[in-house]
């Protein structure tokens, strides 16, 4: 499996998609392919999400199609490569499910179809979709999403205090899905920063650590640095529990 999750769109002030300018060319190569971008993930318009991304790409030879709910099992099927796009996780995951297309999306990625996502899109290479950051505007047919990765991702990953502010930090809320879902584990990533898996290697890339979050009698949390295996640290199975519909 050739994999690309993106924590995010954009890092600081950079341009649109200029995080996955590197990944490019290592994921899709240099040929002209069909590739197919699903942008269900947006509330919006699909042909302006469509448009943006086919600007930030237009230097790469590509031919990027834009999936609907029409058309998007037809992509599947004959396009070479998949890109599925940020926005709001439930809404991305209630559509693959009432498309019929979550199946056969993630058929294509254990056969080798290369998949690019980001924020959202890579939220779904989880087990499940407990650990996004996104309200649940649209509740979708399950929690379940593809579970290409053995472990939970929090993409947009900070820690911050805010003085004044009493709600959780992100390590409080990853603390509360962990201690209800003790037999798995969550890799929260760095807006900038990436996962790549290779043939079932999933290493970590980025100038500022993933942390790597864990039950071992306690929530134990692990800072991964750039270009190190994350695979290999999950030694637990994902497993059904019982908040997941």
């Amino acid at each position: 499996m050739d994999v690309v999750a993106l924590s995010s769109s954009r890092v600081g002030n950079s341009s649109y998609l200029e995080p996955a300018i590197p990944y490019l060319k290592e994921l899709f190569g240099t040929r002209l392919i069909d590739i197919a971008f699903i942008p269900f993930a947006t509330v919006g318009s699909f042909q302006d999400y469509y448009e943006k991304v086919t600007e930030a790409f237009s230097g790469f030879p590509y031919n990027i199609h834009l999936a609907t709910s029409q058309n998007v099992k037809q992509l599947l099927e004959n396009c070479k490569g998949v890109m599925v796009g940020g926005g709001n996780t439930f809404k991305l995951l209630h559509d693959l499910y009432s498309t019929d297309a979550i199946e056969l999306l993630r058929t294509k990625i254990k056969e080798g179809i290369p998949y690019l996502g980001w924020s959202a899109g890579s939220n779904i290479l989880g087990g499940t979709i407990c650990t996004t950051n996104d309200m649940p505007i649209i509740y979708p047919k399950s929690f379940k999403a593809l579970g290409i990765f053995p472990f939970q991702i929090n993409p947009h990953y900070h820690n911050h205090s805010i003085q004044g502010f009493n709600g959780e930090t992100r390590d409080q809320r990853i603390t509360e899905f962990l201690t209800l879902n003790k037999n798995t584990s969550v890799v929260a990533i760095p807006e900038g920063s990436a996962l790549v898996m290779k043939r079932g290697v999933v290493t970590f890339r980025g100038e500022e650590g993933t942390r790597f979050f864990e039950v071992d009698g306690t929530v134990k949390k692990e800072v991964v640095q750039n270009g190190n295996r994350i695979d290999i640290l999950h030694s637990t199975q994902e497993r059904e529990t019982g908040i997941l519909p």
